[in-house]
C-alpha cells in the first residue's frame, strides 16, 4: 500500500478549511439529525447549467402583481418563465431575486427569435451601433399570421443576431434571470416558400448558429427552446458542434390540450431518448397546456398525469401567456 506524504493531508486540510469558508452551515451540526416536524429545506441550485429541480414550473407573461403573491409562487413553482424585458415593466430586478427563493428557483425569461413584436421597445428604439426590428427591413420576412403585432425575423441577418446577442439578451441577464426560453424557433423548420413565414437555407442555419451565439456568450446560463423540436434541430449542428449540446432544456406547446398533438409526443420522446444531461443533469422536458381555465382542474389533472407518465414536466393554463393569471393546481 502506498501511504500519503504530509504534503497531501496539508492540502486536503487546507480545503477542507476553504470548503467551510464558503459554504453556509459547514462544520456547525448541518448533519444532525431533524427534531422540528417542518419539512426538510429544498436543496439549494448550482450554478450554472442543469435543471437540478425539475418541477413544478410556471409559464407566465403578464406583470408581477398578477401572480397571486410572488412569496405564494415562489414556494409553489420551481421553475419560472417570465417576460423579464424591462420594457415591459413586468418584473423588477427585485422581484425576480424573490422568486428565486435564495437560489432554490430558476427564473427564465421569454425571448422571441424567430419573429419581433411591434410593442417591444427595440421594435423603434435601439443605442447607436444598432438597428431596430422595424428599421431592419432587409430581416422581415413577412407577417406572423394570427399574431398582428409581430413580424418574421431572418434569422441569418447580421444586423439582427448582433440586436439580440448584444442588446436583447444582455438588457435580460442585468435584470437577474438565470437564462432564456427561446420562442418562434419553429421558423427553421419552414420552408423559403412558405406564406407564413418563409426561411431559406441560410435563414435555417442562422436561428442553429443565433442560439450558439447566445451559449458562447452565455456559457453559464440555461438556454430552454420551446416548440422547434423536429429533426432540424435535434440533428442540426453549428460551428462544429451538435445544436442539442447548447440547450438546457426544451418545452412544447399543446401536446395533451386542448387536443393530443402525437407529433409533438413523439418528437419529445426522440429528444428524450437522447439522454442528455447538461451540467451533469437530464435534459429538462416540459409541456404546456391549455385547458380554457384556472378552474377547469379535471382536464388539468389529465394533462399532469400523461405528462408525467412520459417522464416530462408539466404545467396547464387557461390559454397562450396565461391571461387569466398563475394555475395553481393541487396535484
Amino acid at each position: 500500500m502506498t501511504h500519503a506524504s504530509p504534503r497531501y493531508f496539508l492540502a486536503a486540510l487546507t480545503a477542507v478549511l476553504l470548503c467551510c469558508a464558503l459554504v453556509p452551515g459547514c462544520g456547525s451540526g448541518a448533519g444532525e439529525a431533524r427534531t422540528s416536524d417542518a419539512p426538510p429545506p429544498l436543496p439549494t441550485a448550482a450554478a450554472g447549467r442543469g435543471f437540478p429541480l425539475t418541477a413544478p414550473w410556471v409559464s407566465f407573461y403578464g406583470p408581477a402583481g398578477q401572480m397571486g403573491g410572488l412569496d405564494k409562487a415562489a414556494q409553489t413553482f420551481r421553475i419560472f418563465n417570465i417576460d423579464a424585458d424591462p420594457g415591459t415593466g413586468n418584473f423588477t430586478p427585485e422581484q425576480i431575486t424573490q422568486l428565486k427563493a435564495n437560489g432554490k428557483n430558476r427564473v427564465l425569461s421569454y425571448l422571441n427569435l424567430g419573429s419581433m413584436e411591434s410593442s417591444r421597445t427595440y421594435w423603434t428604439q435601439v443605442p447607436l451601433g444598432f438597428v431596430s426590428g422595424k428599421a431592419n427591413t432587409t430581416a422581415h420576412l413577412g407577417p406572423y399570421a394570427g399574431y398582428p403585432d409581430e413580424t418574421w425575423m431572418d434569422l441569418s441577418n447580421a444586423e439582427y443576431q448582433h440586436l439580440i446577442v448584444d442588446f436583447v439578451a444582455p438588457r435580460l441577464v442585468a435584470q437577474g434571470i438565470d437564462g432564456f426560453y427561446l420562442d418562434n424557433l419553429e421558423l427553421v423548420e419552414h420552408g423559403p416558400q412558405d406564406q407564413n413565414g418563409p426561411c431559406s437555407p441560410a435563414c435555417r442555419q442562422g436561428g442553429l448558429d443565433l442560439v450558439r451565439r447566445l451559449r458562447e456568450k452565455y456559457p453559464n446560463l440555461l438556454i430552454v427552446m420551446q416548440n422547434s423540436t423536429s429533426d432540424v434541430t435535434r440533428l442540426g449542428t453549428t460551428g462544429g458542434v451538435a445544436f442539442p449540446s447548447l440547450l438546457d432544456g426544451i418545452a412544447h406547446e399543446e401536446v395533451y390540450a386542448p387536443k393530443p398533438d402525437d407529433a409533438a409526443l413523439q418528437e419529445l420522446k426522440k429528444w428524450q431518448a437522447m439522454k442528455l444531461r447538461p451540467g451533469g443533469q437530464p435534459l429538462w422536458i416540459a409541456t404546456e397546456d391549455y385547458v380554457g381555465s384556472c378552474a377547469n382542474s379535471d382536464a388539468a389533472r389529465k394533462v399532469y398525469a400523461a405528462s408525467r407518465a412520459e417522464g416530462f414536466s408539466p404545467y396547464a393554463t387557461d390559454a397562450s401567456a396565461g391571461q387569466q393569471g398563475v394555475c395553481y393546481w393541487p396535484f
